[in-house]
C-alpha cells in the first residue's frame, strides 16, 4: 500500500511545483478578473491587470484582502458578495463563519471545489496514517462549519466513518465504547476535556480504542508540550491540522514525522508577511499567514490576510514530501498581547504552562491596565497533589516565562478546576483594560 493519495502532486519537486502553481495562478487572476466585479474594481485601483504576473513573485502586486472586506462585500451585494466567480445554479454547498457583528460569511463551493476539497481532505487524512481498515468518528461540529464535511474525506479513503458531530461529552464516550473508534478529531482543548470526563466518569482514556486523534481550531496541536499531554492521556498519537472556512477546509496537516503540518500548495498559494510592512518574512521566522486560492472558482480568494502568525520551512521531509510545512499556528494577531513592548501569544504562555508537571495545564492571560501600561497576569492551576511551596512554583513559572517570551509577568495559581473547560476552542485571554 501507498504511503501517498496522490503521489505525483505529493513529491513533485518544488522547481516543478512553482511552476504548475504560476499556471494555475495565471488562470485563476483572469478568471477573478473578468468574472468578479469586486476584483476588476480592486485590481484596476491598484493599477494591475493578470497579464502582470510573470512569476510568483509578482504576486505582491496586486491587493490583499481581509475578513472585513468579505463581510461587507456580502452585505453589499446580498447573498454571497461580488467576489463569487460562478452562477448560483453551480453551488453545491455552502459554509459559512460568524463574526464579531454576528453576520455570517458565507464560503460557496462549486461542485468540483468541493470534490477537489474532499479529494484534499482524503490525502491528508493518508498523510496522517488513516486507512481503510479504521473506523472514524467525526466529533466535529456540523452546523455551516467547513469541517463538518471532511467526514466525506475519510469514506473517500474507504475507512468507516461515524457522523458523530459536536455531540455531549458523555454521548461521545459511549460511541467510542460502542463502535471502538480508532481515529477521532476535535479541537486540542476539548481533547483534553473529554479525557478528563471520561476519567471522571471511571473511563480510562487510554484503555479506549482511540489510536489517532486529529486536532485543529488552536495552536495546541502544535505545541509539543501540549501534544505529548493529549497524547499520554489518550495513549494515542496527535496530529494537528489547518483549515479555514473562508478559503477550503482542511488545508494542510501533520504526516508520521509530525515536524510541521504539510500544506496542499496545488490548491492555495501560501505567503508569510510581515503584518506591518507586507514584506515577506524568510523560512523560519514569524509572520503573518496570506493565501490564495488557485483552483476554487464559487468565491476565490487572492492574497487573503488571515490574521493566523506562522512560521515555515520549505525543506522536504522525511516522509518524502515536498511541500511546505508549516510550524503550526503560533497565535492570531487578534490574540497577540503587547506587554512592555513584547509581542506574546497565548500559545507561548501555553508551552510553559504544560511543561511544568506541577500545574494541570489549563491557564487564563488577564491583562490590566496600571499607569497607562498593560499588565499580564498568568492564572495557573496546581495538581491536587501538589505540596510545594506556592512562591516557589511562581517564581519557576516568572523565570520560564522570562527564558521564553522575554518578560516576567504576575503568576497568579488556583486550586485544581478553578478555570473553566472549553468543550470547542477554549477562550485564553481575558482584556480587563477599559476599553
Amino acid at each position: 500500500m501507498s504511503n501517498y493519495w496522490d503521489k505525483e502532486i505529493e513529491i513533485m519537486p518544488r522547481e516543478q511545483l512553482k511552476k504548475y502553481q504560476l499556471e494555475l495562478l495565471k488562470n485563476m487572476l483572469e478568471i477573478v478578473y473578468h468574472r468578479s466585479p469586486y476584483y476588476k474594481k480592486s485590481f484596476n485601483r491598484s493599477g494591475v491587470r493578470p497579464s502582470d504576473l510573470k512569476s510568483l513573485a509578482d504576486l505582491k502586486k496586486f491587493p490583499t484582502i481581509d475578513k472585513k472586506i468579505l463581510r461587507e462585500r456580502q452585505q453589499a451585494v446580498p447573498d454571497f458578495g461580488d467576489l463569487t466567480c460562478a452562477e448560483e445554479k453551480d453551488f453545491v454547498f455552502l459554509s459559512a463563519s460568524s463574526g464579531s457583528t454576528g453576520v455570517p460569511t458565507a464560503s460557496p463551493f462549486t461542485g468540483q471545489d468541493f470534490e477537489d476539497f474532499q479529494d484534499c481532505q482524503a490525502r491528508l487524512f493518508w498523510s496522517s496514517g488513516m486507512r481503510p481498515e479504521d473506523r472514524y468518528c467525526h466529533a466535529l461540529n456540523f452546523t455551516l462549519f467547513v469541517g463538518g464535511p471532511n467526514v466525506i474525506g475519510a469514506m473517500k479513503l474507504g475507512a468507516l466513518a461515524i457522523w458523530a458531530g459536536a455531540i455531549p461529552s458523555d454521548r461521545l464516550l459511549a460511541i467510542f465504547q460502542t463502535w471502538r473508534p480508532t481515529v477521532t478529531w476535535t479541537t486540542p482543548s476539548y481533547a483534553w476535556f473529554l479525557g478528563e470526563t471520561a476519567k471522571a466518569s471511571g473511563i480510562n482514556p487510554a484503555d479506549l480504542s482511540i489510536r489517532k486523534i486529529f486536532v485543529a481550531g488552536e495552536p495546541g496541536g502544535s505545541i509539543p508540550e501540549t501534544q505529548k499531554s493529549i497524547e499520554s492521556l489518550w495513549n494515542a498519537d496527535v496530529y494537528d491540522y489547518y483549515g479555514l472556512s473562508d478559503i477550503f477546509g482542511a488545508c494542510a496537516a501533520m504526516c508520521q514525522y509530525k515536524e510541521g503540518l504539510h500544506w496542499a500548495e496545488d490548491h492555495i498559494l501560501v505567503e508569510v508577511v510581515d503584518p506591518e510592512t507586507g514584506e515577506e518574512v524568510s523560512e523560519g521566522k514569524r509572520g503573518e499567514m496570506v493565501l490564495t486560492s488557485l483552483k476554487k472558482e464559487a468565491r476565490p480568494l487572492i492574497r487573503f490576510r488571515t490574521g493566523d502568525i506562522v512560521s515555515y520551512t520549505s525543506q522536504k521531509c522525511k516522509c518524502g514530501r515536498t511541500h511546505l510545512r508549516l510550524h503550526g499556528i503560533h497565535g492570531r494577531l487578534d490574540d497577540m498581547m503587547i506587554i512592555k513592548g513584547v509581542n506574546v501569544f497565548p500559545s507561548d504562555i501555553e508551552t510553559i504552562v504544560r511543561n511544568n508537571h506541577n500545574l494541570t495545564g489549563e491557564y487564563l492571560c488577564v491583562i490590566t491596565e496600571e499607569k497607562h501600561m498593560a499588565v499580564l497576569t498568568v492564572e495557573v492551576e496546581k495538581i491536587d497533589r501538589f505540596n510545594g511551596d506556592i512562591e516557589e512554583l511562581k517564581n519557576e513559572m516568572q523565570i520560564e516565562c522570562q527564558k521564553i517570551i522575554g518578560i516576567r509577568p504576575a503568576v497568579r495559581i488556583l486550586e485544581p478546576k478553578s478555570l473553566a473547560r472549553a468543550t470547542h476552542k477554549a477562550i485564553r485571554v481575558r482584556d480587563e483594560r477599559k476599553m
